[in-house]
């Protein structure tokens, strides 16, 4: 294939002892970039490198928030610098190699799966450790000098206020209306954080970008979002409920405490950490992530990268909805059941029989018989058509409460997607206040039933539950 043949030349060329290249396996996993694990012929034998490369093999223009990747290998270069663990960068991309954006990098062995990270028996021992280390690690990348380093050249430069605007406006640019998105975008307007400093931020430092062996974290992975600005955000990022993996009871990254990383932190930096501004970022991440998720459904839309995995990561945004609603409005909430349909009763078979099929073809058997990206992309399938049939269950219902409650809120008879805009827009233009009377039920109970139906296995859901239960306010991050 001519994108192997371009790959040796690259390789045997600019990587010092490669003979030639015997194999290029893209890995699963990777929605905004793409991973390999390469093997190459040496004199010694097979050796493994990692590349990382533009969706699609395409040169990307740097944005603001996406420096591009011979920026990231410029940032992963700086922190091995300043005693961050990194792999080593070995060559990176040219235009004229014909392979896109990306890098070559040294592959190294270890845990990057975050729910392994949390949960896996292997490391044990090494897991009560984590978050002290990484309060460690993000007190040194938060000190890279950037002048020194030319980052200031190459990074863009975000206050608080910029970030919550920049990513807001993101959002406003699509035809899509989710006002609790819209909601937690004026809470975080009204709590920006003062006078923070302006430092290097990796902005996607999580449970899930580093790597982990039983020595502990071994590397910091994925760069691509690094800019300069308020250093807490990558504190409150970590501890994100979305990067826990399920272990909310441990808010750093499902492994560790609030105070451990606080302690690491501090422990190089010499400053003290200011709970009230990691807690802003907590909040942030959520609603960040939110549109994130929702950017991924896009980008299915408009390509170049339309795999099964972009329209399911849109689904999760409903996940970082629900953390909006538990940190900002928990309360009661009633969850939907399904009402069986009469009129479908008899049929043979029925939509849910041909879903249930599909599904169960795709979990059983192709998983089976397949590995790799291949198995990876047919579980992702299998849960969208878990998803297709929550929908047939309880969608028609949810959204003809959500109707009535709005039609009430507003005062007005329109459909659905005209009141879901007439609350959006006022929640943008400040005609409708965050107080409104009953704003904050109908946010909690549209959310709280989305997200049943996205993911019901998603922590946030059962945390939303166990709230309104308790009848305690919200998880406010620290």
């Amino acid at each position: 294939m001519e994108f192997e043949r371009l790959l040796e030349d690259v390789l045997t060329r600019e990587v010092s002892g490669v003979e030639a290249l015997v194999s290029a396996d893209r890995l699963s996993g990777g929605a905004s970039q793409e991973t390999y694990r390469l093997v190459v012929r040496t004199s010694a034998g097979n050796k493994p490198f990692a590349m990382r490369r533009a969706p699609g093999g395409l040169h990307v223009e740097a944005s603001s928030g996406h420096p591009g990747l011979a920026v990231e290998a410029l940032l992963m270069r700086s922190a091995a610098a300043t005693g961050v663990p990194e792999p080593e960068v070995h060559y990176v991309l040219q235009e004229a190699d014909g392979l896109g954006d990306g890098f070559v990098m040294e592959w190294l062995e270890g845990e990057t799966l975050g729910a392994r990270i949390a949960r896996s028996p292997d490391l044990d021992e090494v897991r009560p450790g984590l978050a002290y280390q990484c309060g460690e690690i993000l007190a040194r990348i938060h000190a890279i000098d950037t002048a020194v380093t030319g980052l200031d050249d190459v990074l863009s430069r975000m206050t608080p206020e910029q970030y919550v605007h920049q990513t807001w406006d993101r959002y406003k640019a699509w035809d899509t209306a989710h006002p609790m998105i819209d909601y937690a975008g004026r809470w975080l307007l009204d709590h920006l954080p003062a006078d923070a400093p302006m430092k290097l931020v990796h902005n996607d430092f999580r449970n899930g970008n580093v790597m982990v062996s039983r020595h502990g974290v071994i590397a910091v992975l994925d760069w691509e979002v690094a800019h300069i600005g308020d250093p807490m955000r990558d504190l409150g990022w970590i501890c994100t409920n979305s990067w826990r993996f399920g272990r909310s009871d441990l808010p750093v990254g499902g492994f560790g405490e609030y105070q451990d990383l606080f302690d690491g932190y501090e422990s190089v930096s010499g400053e003290a950490v200011e709970p009230d501004r990691v807690k802003f970022w907590e909040v942030f991440g959520s609603f960040w992530w939110a549109i994130g998720c929702l950017g991924m459904a896009e980008h299915y839309r408009i390509g170049p990268d339309q795999t099964v995995e972009r329209p399911a990561i849109g689904r999760r945004s409903s996940e970082c909805q629900v953390d909006c609603v538990n940190h900002l409005i928990p309360g009661p909430v009633d969850v939907l059941r399904p009402d069986p349909d009469p009129d479908t009763a008899g049929d043979m078979p029925r939509v849910d029989e041909l879903l249930v099929s599909v599904r169960d073809f795709l979990r059983n058997d192709v998983m089976k018989e397949t590995s790799g990206r291949a198995q990876f992309m047919a579980r992702v399938a299998s849960n969208s058509l878990d998803i297709v049939l929550r929908e047939e269950a309880v969608g028609a219902k949810a959204r003809r409460q959500e109707r009535e409650r709005l039609q009430a809120l507003l005062h007005s008879d329109e459909d659905l997607q005209a009141l879901r805009w007439r609350l959006t827009r006022g929640l943008r233009d400040g005609s409708i206040t965050l107080d409104l009377d009953g704003l904050a039920e109908h946010l909690r109970q549209s959310v709280v039933n989305q997200v049943a139906i996205d993911q019901p296995k998603y922590s946030g859901f059962a945390n939303a539950l166990a709230l309104a239960e308790q009848g305690q306010p919200g998880d406010a991050g620290v």
